[in-house]
């Protein structure tokens, strides 16, 4: 069984969302339990579900709650509860083997890094998630914007980390991972990336990742890669970006089948290829980002998501844990760390204890 907690309350909706998508997903998963977290009476209605139960918190996180008030006011909130359900108690079993919301993405970051610490040898959490490409397939992504700077060491980190994740849920063996750039040649970019490229040469010729090279942002549409490493600037502008434009085409489509009489039996004519195109690009199928690097298995979703992105995000996460996800990204950084030689045999963890970001300086604070 896989026991997965969900924050009930999270996101635009709450449990108007959360709770059908939650039931749909029991419905298709009987190896699944659900620890489902929240106000009492806002999830009575599920109180009688099978492999179901109901874990009571006493507070919400707000969409629009700083950083500060999640970490240090609201201690009973959902979000928390439902991250603390991945950690040993009195050194026992963990309540839950992942956890799921649609809170408040910064929120969300700090309370898990704050309350999982992240694994030895990872010095910042990475967002991953998947972006659609022209294979029919999708190509996975990281960081979409847990770290805006990032240094060189970094993002190799996000690379090990990101090709245990495709192993893990794709079942791909040896994943490609290619290196966000403005230009495929290994002289072009910031230093940053230069070195960054290096190291993840390096790591290659040792046999720890299939590095195909740089790929610029086509390359994400176009399935050159598996996996895409940059950093969370870079990456969220990118996953915004090709949101937007998704949705401004279907926007148009529909503005130009609906100007006339002929075009409108024209679309009838076409609506199923446009039906098969929009379902492509229809970015509640790819909902769900893991937040990689802590020592437990927490994925986020829109916090827009209507009832079938949210189970999608369920989906995901189980597959993760089902596929031991968390083992798989361990063991990855711990075989880097001990094939890196001598004096560079830190260069994994090289940034430890300085990420100088305000979720860790909140945290320590806390």
């Amino acid at each position: 069984m896989v026991r997965l907690a969900i924050d009930c309350m999270g996101g635009d909706h709450g449990p108007s969302i959360t709770l059908p998508a939650c039931q749909s997903f029991l419905a298709k998963h009987p190896q699944a339990e659900l620890l489902l977290v929240g106000l009492p009476e806002a999830l009575a209605e599920a109180a009688q579900w099978p492999r179901c139960r109901i874990v009571p918190a006493s507070e919400v996180v707000a969409m629009d709650d700083p950083v500060e008030v999640a970490l240090r006011r609201k201690k009973d909130s959902s979000m928390r509860v439902a991250i603390n359900q991945l950690k040993s108690a009195d050194g026992g079993l963990p309540q839950a083997d992942v956890c799921v919301s649609a809170g408040n993405t910064g929120a969300l970051m700090a309370v898990s890094r704050y309350l999982l610490k992240t694994l030895d040898g990872i010095d910042r959490p990475a967002i991953a998630s998947v972006m659609p490409n022209q294979l029919g397939g999708y190509t996975t992504m990281l960081d979409l914007g847990a770290n805006v700077d990032c240094s060189a060491e970094h993002l190799l980190q996000f690379a090990l980390m990101g090709s245990a994740l495709v192993t893990a849920v794709d079942g791909k063996p040896e994943p490609r991972v290619g290196l966000l750039n403005i230009g495929e040649e290994v002289i072009k970019g910031s230093e940053t990336i230069k070195r960054a490229g290096e190291l993840l040469r390096a790591s290659a010729a040792a046999g720890q990742l299939n590095f195909y090279g740089n790929v610029e942002g086509n390359d994400i549409f176009k399935g050159t890669v598996d996996l895409v490493v940059c950093d969370g600037f870079v990456g969220n502008v990118a996953l915004k970006t090709a949101e937007g434009l998704a949705t401004m085409i279907i926007t148009i489509i529909r503005e130009e089948f609906g100007r006339s009489w002929l075009s409108k039996a024209a679309a009838a004519l076409a609506m199923p290829v446009l039906k098969r195109f929009k379902g492509r690009v229809d970015h509640r199928r790819f909902n769900g980002a893991a937040l990689l690097g802590l020592r437990g298995l927490v994925f986020k979703s829109h916090g827009s998501a209507d009832a079938f992105a949210f189970e999608t995000a369920l989906n995901r996460a189980y597959d993760a844990a089902r596929n031991r996800l968390l083992d798989r990204v361990h063991d990855r950084i711990i075989a880097t760390l001990q094939a890196a030689p001598g004096p560079d045999a830190d260069v994994v963890g090289s940034g430890a204890g300085d990420s100088g970001d305000k979720a860790a300086s909140v945290a320590q604070a806390a």
